[in-house]
């Protein structure tokens, strides 16, 4: 009798679990994730960073107050040793996205990015900021002047705020990666290839010809370049070349 009840309770939890399964899968349109305890923590940068505005709510945005408290808790966790970086994004808030990329580049624990997609705009600092950068061979990022939308109040120092920020974020990327100061500026201000603006379009193999990216690759080829850097911080002979 108590084995009987026993079956019929294990199939009534298997029935149940069968039952969320099914409910994720038709309401949100997701699959279970296999589980499994890692010591890698993936870090997702999609749609647009959204800073101190909030985006409409049609917007796919990656919020910049979600993602620094996850950088924290990483820095501090003991079970986390390396950190992936997946970025595919149009870029957005410029001080935000600078605040993401500098606590990254920040971190004490390994890191690798690898853009997938687009890391465009402001972007292409949070691409570079990782210990190191990879991207998909079929990948771009758009490298362009820091813009403004709307009203323009005091146009002078305006003028000079974007000057500024925009000294800001080539200074980030090429002391994070192996781009000259003067080749960035170049694709920054380059006309005629970018319809009605000014920038330029680079696609994977061109970022790591140019120097802004370490190398191409996809998801495999990242992992094994984490591991191989958590191995190498394990025994104390900095990073593996």
């Amino acid at each position: 009798m108590n084995e009987e009840l026993g079956h019929e309770n294990q199939e009534s939890e298997e029935e149940k679990s069968r039952g969320r399964k099914m409910d994720a899968l038709k309401e949100l349109g997701q699959t279970e994730v296999p589980g499994g305890k890692s010591n890698i923590h993936c870090l997702t940068i999609v749609g647009q960073v959204e800073g101190h505005m909030i985006l409409p709510p049609q917007n796919k945005t990656t919020k910049y107050e979600h993602i620094i408290p996850q950088l924290v808790a990483i820095e501090q966790s003991k079970e986390i040793e390396g950190v992936l970086i997946l970025l595919n994004t149009v870029g957005g808030d410029v001080e935000a996205g600078l605040a993401i990329a500098e606590m990254i580049a920040s971190l004490s624990k390994p890191s690798v990015s690898l853009v997938l997609g687009g890391g465009h705009s402001i972007g292409v600092p949070i691409a570079v900021s990782a210990g190191y950068s990879m991207i998909a061979s079929t990948a771009t990022m758009t490298i362009h002047p820091i813009r403004l939308t709307g009203l323009v109040i005091g146009v002078p120092a305006t003028f000079e705020y974007l000057e500024k920020m925009q000294e800001r974020v080539v200074a980030f990327v090429t002391r994070n990666s192996r781009i000259s100061q003067d080749k960035f500026k170049e694709l920054m201000f380059r006309t005629g290839e970018l319809t009605r603006d000014i920038g330029t379009v680079v696609v994977g193999p061109e970022a790591v010809e140019y120097g802004l990216i370490d190398a191409v690759g996809g998801i495999s080829d990242a992992v094994q370049r984490l591991e191989s850097m958590i191995e190498a911080r394990r025994q104390g002979e900095g990073l593996v070349q």
